[in-house]
């Protein structure tokens, strides 16, 4: 039997075993990322996660991307310690061809393609909906791989203050501190904090000619506020925003330069305004307007050696209408893009169209859900993509779902019109096609009481591939994504955990080979128990080798990481909390000859009123 089947009879027989277990029903989740509507998570026919603000705080995690590689279909890479460039890859796509919403507004650099995983801190973060697979047909270009929406803190109820401070290994401190509260016609939150450490070296191989010794360290403020004003009835009327700055040191140059101080000072931000009306009883218009920045500028010694400034400005329309069967949804958006920077482009901006409907409903045990969206690009045309959906209640505990999805990744403006450079072996194409994927998906839900489970396969097919390399780039490859993931999460008296695994083959259609940096197989699981004012919790990772070259000559072993973390409750509204991530020193690479965090503890006291 193929093992990846062996798994699925024993994630079966798992189920069965827990029909003897008595747990209260949860509240289902209610997500939005999913459909762009609020469902119920055991309405939805997508791969999705939740993480909520008491996940985040009782994780053993301390920046943003280990907590999202903590999820289901997602693995990451770092260029050294915290505040480094990173890569999120959800099931296997290329970090570019996965898009980032904070509250509602798209956010990343339309230079490179990438999104600052590292400026963003947890302490802003109420919130996380991942969305794995297509979502072109929700939200436009680079969601092939999925969506990640970050959700920062909102307020309610009576002002509250809370505070959190500490400190840990590499001289490494963390400080937050907000109020937040509200009534039924205003509520408010503002939030700050400023992060610091003395990091670690970034490069780990003494052999390469820009090894220095010095450690690479990282700072960032950060703030976050949101507004929100009901006059009446039926009508709210918000203003969000967040701002994060930071800077980190990292090693460059060759034998007679590498001593000089090299820096990247990034400052990610997006602000947004809405107006959400209830029309009529069955109709609701939802008016949004806002702007993301992405601003990084490299620094020698102090002095600005290349800046990428990229502004988008983004206006959408979403009517959502209650039908006699299901939901609809009709919307129309407008993105421009605008870059800037030290290298001269032929064009620097763009404006993208869009206008999209989707609907939702049930029949019975009956689930179905379709998409279709429009993209009109001013850089190259049209593309349409689209999403249909089944699923059928099979017992009152198991639902399964089948769908079908198309995405697409819009060429970045560095691919269109980067001038050539030799040393790198790259040159844009102005005539590049955009990338378009076929998605197909089948899964499998089982819930009773607190208990989770959920198996999916996919097979995602992407083509018309941009090379990363040529003068000048071209549409020349393609790659097959497919793989199962089975996960589990629940909790019963005092004691909560979840596990999952990947078993995902991600392959160049061409070569046969790895993707970069991605592995065959990973397990991550966790296990928390509380006793009175303790709470104690434990993490375990497990990933396969990986290749750091698409030759697939350059491997990176496999690793397993162990995370401890533990909270003293020393009354209703103060905690103790300590934090001990890789115990056991692992020593490995996500990235070749660039360094990893060893084992690190961080200590604090956080005040949060409930």
């Amino acid at each position: 039997m193929h093992p990846r089947y062996k798994l699925a009879v024993g994630a079966l027989a798992l189920m069965a075993a827990f029909p003897t277990i008595a747990a209260d029903k949860d509240t289902d989740a209610v997500i939005v990322t999913a459909t762009r509507q609020a469902t119920r998570a055991n309405e939805l026919l997508a791969d999705v996660s939740v993480i909520s603000r008491e996940e985040i705080e009782s994780a053993g995690q301390s920046t943003l991307e280990q907590l999202l590689a903590r999820q289901p279909g997602i693995e990451y890479s770092v260029n050294g310690g915290v505040g480094t460039s990173s890569n999120i890859y959800i099931r296997g796509a290329n970090s570019n061809q996965s898009i980032v919403l904070i509250d509602g507004l798209r956010v990343g650099s339309a230079t490179s393609g990438s999104f600052a995983f590292s400026r963003i801190p947890l302490a802003q973060i109420e919130r996380i909906e991942i969305l794995r697979g297509p979502g072109s047909s929700l939200y436009g270009a680079d969601a092939i791989g999925g969506v990640i929406q970050i959700f920062t803190k909102r307020g309610d109820g009576k002002t509250r203050y809370n505070a959190s401070t500490g400190f840990g290994t590499h001289n490494t401190t963390d400080t937050t501190a907000g109020v937040s509260g509200g009534t039924e016609a205003v509520s408010y939150n503002l939030q700050a904090g400023y992060y610091q450490t003395d990091g670690i070296n970034a490069r780990s191989n003494p052999a390469v000619a820009s090894f220095n010794s010095d450690h690479d360290g990282y700072r960032n403020s950060n703030m976050s506020g949101n507004l929100t004003f009901r006059p009446t009835t039926g009508h709210e009327l918000g203003l969000n925003v967040l701002n994060s700055n930071g800077t980190n040191r990292y090693d460059s140059g060759t034998a007679t330069t590498k001593m000089k101080d090299y820096a990247v000072e990034q400052n990610v931000s997006s602000y947004s305004a809405y107006s959400r009306n209830r029309l009529a009883p069955s109709w609701t218009s939802t008016l949004r307007a806002g702007r993301s920045i992405d601003d990084l500028t490299n620094r020698t010694d102090g002095m600005a050696t290349s800046a990428f400034l990229t502004e988008q400005d983004q206006l959408n329309w979403q009517n959502d209408v209650n039908l006699p069967l299901g939901k609809a949804m009709i919307a129309t958006e407008v993105l421009k893009q605008k870059v800037s920077g030290t290298t001269a482009i032929q064009v620097s901006e763009r404006t993208i169209r869009s206008v999209l409907a989707g609907w939702s409903g049930s029949l019975g045990d009956h689930r179905l859900q379709s998409n279709l969206r429009h993209d009109n690009n001013s850089q190259f045309g049209g593309k349409t993509t689209g999403l249909a959906g089944y699923g059928y209640q099979l017992t009152s505990d198991l639902r399964a779902h089948v769908s079908y999805g198309t995405g697409f990744r819009a060429p970045t403006f560095n691919e269109l019109y980067s001038p050539v450079s030799v040393p790198s072996n790259y040159q844009g194409n102005a005539n590049l096609r955009p990338e378009f994927s076929r998605n197909r998906e089948v899964g499998i839900d089982w819930e009773r009481g607190s208990h989770h489970f959920s198996s999916v396969y996919y097979n995602n097919k992407v083509t018309d591939l941009i090379s990363s390399t040529g003068i000048p780039l071209q549409n020349v490859a393609s790659a097959t994504l497919s793989g199962s993931t089975f996960s589990y999460s629940g909790h019963q008296g005092n004691w909560n955990g979840g596990a999952n695994f990947d078993w995902q083959h991600s392959r160049d259609d061409v070569t046969g080979n790895r993707l970069v940096r991605r592995a065959d197989k990973q397990f991550k699981s966790h296990l928390g128990y509380t006793s009175g004012a303790w709470m104690y919790g434990g993490e375990w990772q497990l990933s396969d080798q990986r290749f750091n070259d698409t030759a697939n000559k350059e491997k990176l072993g496999g690793y397993g990481l162990v995370n401890l973390l533990t909270e003293y409750r020393l009354e209703k509204d103060w905690r103790i909390f300590a934090r001990a991530n890789n115990i056991f020193d692992k020593k490995y690479e996500l990235v070749k000859d660039y360094s990893t965090l060893g084992a690190t503890l961080f200590i604090g006291v956080r005040y949060t009123p409930q």
